[in-house]
This record gives structure tokens, sequence and C-alpha cells, in this order.
């Protein structure tokens, strides 16, 4: 059997087609599995670091300004384009795969269109609440779409080749379990612990609202804070904080949260962005979060995503811009002090969450290559 990925640009997306990749060589360890990812982007270390073949295409998006700079860009990106589909179809007609599945990044189109001129069962998965320019483009062509969540169905023209599938996440998040995190991190047990994470570069809006966050912990705050600030502003928060907020033992401050699994599951509460990503996790083990979505992403789908979950009461969203660190502090402290909210939006996001999403996407991605080979 032979499998094609086409995945880029994030983690996000590389991640789920690296679970799957790795759960077909586990069922079926003769399988030739091939990557197709963007040329210089994050996908060329973290998939030769799995052990898997991988082409790049020359690819990036169209920018939607009218600057010259932008412009010149664009016109970069039409002549990738038409060299990035002769390529696509190349590598598709090479490797002859029984399936190609994507799981987003501009690289997708060029390759599931190839796959699917050329008669292969093809799958794109859409983690975001509301389908992407990729996806959109794919609709038409491609033999299955896969959905993280239920509420993205009414995205699309056709609801039968429609799936829900989840989102899926790190193996660490499967087996997670409160208590064994804590003892694990050398927290107590009973004491409630909130994590403020913003990715790994971390947020400049968002550093500056946890600055006015920590300085009403000096109040006497009835909760532990953890506190990744990203690599960039690392320096710069610790310098800005009260040395005695630091020392008080109530506020761990990192630059980066290595054993984040690990961390999410001690957490009560998770302050945080809406990356696709983000949503899986937290609704895998059913964990309240202060959702802020990042505005600097195409077409706002973070908030969508973080929309979701709101509705479904599962968490609290503010916007960027329109709140203050008080306010943000106001509300994670309400909802520590209010254990019966803090369980309902811990039912509410467990409900959504789809733990066995790496398996139910590999059931079909190897049912459309069983269908190729009959």
């Amino acid at each position: 059997m032979k499998v094609l990925f086409t995945c880029g640009g994030t983690a996000g997306h590389i991640n789920p087609a690296l679970g799957v990749a790795g759960r077909i060589r586990e069922l079926i360890p003769d399988a030739e599995i091939l990557f197709v990812g963007a040329q210089g982007h994050m996908e060329t270390e973290l998939v030769p670091r799995e052990g898997y073949a991988l082409e790049t295409i020359r690819i990036d998006g169209f920018q939607r300004s009218l600057k010259p700079k932008m412009l010149l860009r664009n016109m970069r990106t039409a002549c990738w384009l038409a060299e990035s589909m002769r390529k696509a179809r190349r590598i598709v007609r090479d490797f002859q795969p029984d399936v190609a599945v994507g799981t987003g990044g501009y690289v997708c189109y060029p390759v599931l269109k190839a796959a699917s001129d050329l008669g292969v069962p093809t799958a794109v998965h859409e983690s975001n609440a509301v389908p992407g320019l990729t996806t959109k483009l794919l609709e038409k062509r491609v033999t299955r779409i896969l959905v993280g969540l239920e509420e993205s169905r009414s995205a699309y023209r056709d609801p039968a080749k429609v799936e829900l599938t989840g989102t899926p996440v790190r193996v660490e998040f499967l087996s997670s379990d409160k208590k064994r995190a804590r003892r694990e991190l050398g927290l107590p047990e009973d004491e409630p612990i909130v994590l403020a994470v913003f990715g790994s570069l971390g947020a400049g809006y968002m550093n500056e609202r946890m600055r006015e966050f920590i300085r009403r912990m000096e109040g006497g705050a009835d909760f532990r804070l953890i506190y990744g600030t990203g690599k960039q502003y690392y320096d710069a928060v610790r310098e800005s904080l009260p040395p005695q907020a630091l020392r008080s033992g109530k506020i761990d401050v990192r630059e980066y949260i290595y054993d984040m699994p690990k961390v999410m599951t001690a957490a009560d509460i998770i302050i945080c962005r809406a990356g696709a990503s983000t949503i899986g996790e937290l609704t895998c083990i059913g964990k309240p979060a202060v959702i802020v979505p990042s505005p600097n992403v195409v077409n706002h789908h973070q908030e969508k995503n973080a929309k979701v979950l709101a509705d479904a009461g599962a968490a609290k969203m503010l916007l960027e811009g329109h709140f203050t660190g008080d306010e943000l502090y106001d509300t994670v402290s309400g909802l520590i002090r209010d254990p019966a909210a803090l369980g309902g939006m811990h039912e509410a996001s467990e409900q959504m969450g789809v733990k066995d999403a790496t398996d139910r996407i590999t059931s079909i991605v190897l049912g459309l290559a069983m269908h190729t080979n009959e």
C-alpha cells in the first residue's frame, strides 16, 4: 500500500498527518509513505525527523493587500503555483499512491488536485471551525472532507462527503490524569492552577495584559500561575515584574513550556489562543479555558474556533483589544471561585472532544486505499 500525505506551514497542519502516518505504519509495517510539503517550511524539519521521505514544492499564499510589495509577491506566488501544479503531478504520477491525504497548508491544493485528476482517492482534513481557502478550493475535487468539529458540517455544500473525525492530538493527552500530572510536576494537589500560554513565540499584546494580571495577583491570589511568555518576550517580561512576585512561589514564568500535555492536564483553567490544535487538546482533556483568539490570522478563523467552544459553554471568549489585564484577572478569578461553573465547562468541553481522532482518520484513509485496490 502507498499513502501520500501533504501538509505544511505550521505544526498544527503537520502533526495530525504524522500521527496518522504513524498509526498506518503500526498497522501495515510495509506501507510506503511519502510526504509532500512546502519548500523552506517547518515540515522540512519535522517530517524527516520522524523517518519519512519528503518531497517539497515551492508555493506560498496570496496576500490580500494592494500594496506594491504585496502585489509583487502575489505575482511571484502565481508563477510558483503554475510550477507547483506541474511538480505535484509528476510526484503523484511517479509515486502512484493508493490514497492521498491533506491536513492543511497551501501545498495541499496542487497535490490533492493532481491526485484527483489522476484518479487517486483523496481526503482533506479541516481542523478549523470554518473551511480555509485551500479546503474551499478542494471541496468539489476530494473524495472525503474530514472535520475537527461537528459544527463545521454546515459549511460544506455536500454533507455526504463530510465526516466528523476530530483533530489528532499528541498521545500524551489521551492518558491524562490530573493528580498524576501534579505529582510528577511537584505541584500541590489542592491548590487551583492557572496556565497562560500564547504560542511558542508568545504575543506582545497578551504579555502586556499578563503583566497587569500578575500585578493583581500581588493582592493575594487564591491560585498559582504557570505562564509561558514565548521565547522572544521572556527576558523583557521577567525584568518588568516586581521581584516579590517571582519570589512568592505563586508565579512560574517560563520561556517555553516543553511538557505541555502534562502542564495542561495539571491546570484547572487555561488562558490561551484558539488555534485548531489547541482546541483539539482542550476538548480532548475537557479543560475549561479563557480564550483570546489571535486577530492576526486569515479570515479570523481563531475567533470562529473560540466561538464554537464559547457557545457550547466550554470556554469564555475575550477579544484582543477589548479587555484589560484587570478584566482578565476578574474573569479567571471568578471562575476559580465557582467550582460548579468550572465543572460545567469541563463537561461541555469533554463532550466536544474526539479522543480517537487518529484512529477515525486512519480508518477512512485505509478504507479509501482498499477501495482503490479492489
